[in-house]
């Protein structure tokens, strides 16, 4: 019985890790993206310095300044142009 439940937990442990995992990437279809001008617009308008504009992991992957001069390496959800990830850079 204790078996059992040590199984059960280490299985909700994996899959909470799995959607942990997943929050890091965006999972929106191509059709419902917003344009890369639309993103780079939006960017703009925070005061953002942008340098270029990728995808990876089905986000935008944003190089630019930010809007205190800071160089950042961004990814943002392509549907709501939200951030999912930032990192700094020095």
């Amino acid at each position: 019985m204790k078996r059992g439940l040590v199984l059960s937990m280490v299985m909700l442990g994996v899959a909470a890790a799995g959607a942990a995992q997943a929050a890091d990437g965006c999972d929106v279809p191509k059709s419902e993206w917003q344009s890369r001008d639309t993103f780079r617009q939006a960017l703009m308008d925070k005061g953002w310095e942008v340098k270029s504009i990728r995808t990876e992991d089905g986000c935008y992957e944003a190089y630019a300044y930010d809007e205190n001069g800071d160089r950042v390496e961004a990814y943002f959800n392509p549907k709501t142009l939200e951030p999912v990830r930032v990192k700094g850079e020095d």
